[in-house]
């Protein structure tokens, strides 16, 4: 099993915003930092948005923020939200598998996801922060000074 990118891209998207609470974070730079396309950042971030993990401030000196505290953001909810977790057909709504109503697997798979989601379900966004991802990742605001 493995998470898909953009999953992936959403995680690290909530580590770099919590990193960087003291001011708003735009798209474009964290596309910059980890090197991953804007447009599908894009995605990402409305997924996040639309989840409750994220908050959108529009216009000028607009950005995101964490819409919650890094405490407070269940890092299972964050993969239940963003993925299927449809391993097979016969978990989907277009099953048109012959064996389905003599099949095990669904539900063999079914209690290997929710093991999974229980293990995410015991961590947060904080725990995902640490020094070295700051160091990494920390992008001070610059104060200009006026003349």
């Amino acid at each position: 099993m493995y998470l898909t990118q953009h999953t992936d891209y959403a995680m690290r998207v909530l580590i770099y915003t919590a990193i960087n609470d003291d001011a708003l974070v735009n798209i474009s730079t964290i596309a910059d930092t980890y090197g991953i396309s804007k447009s599908h950042l894009m995605k990402v971030v409305t997924a996040l948005v639309k989840g409750g993990f994220l908050a959108s401030v529009r216009g000028k000196g607009g950005g995101l923020r964490l819409a919650r505290a890094p405490e407070n953001i269940n890092l299972g909810a964050v993969v239940r939200h963003l993925e299927p977790m449809q391993l097979v057909e016969c978990m989907g709504q277009n099953n048109d598998c012959l064996i389905t109503p003599n099949c095990r697997l669904a539900g063999i798979l079914g209690g290997g996801i929710k093991a999974f989601l229980n293990y995410l379900d015991g961590f947060t966004l904080a725990d995902l922060l640490n020094k070295p991802t700051y160091d990494l990742l920390y992008m001070p605001k610059i104060e200009i000074a006026a003349v």
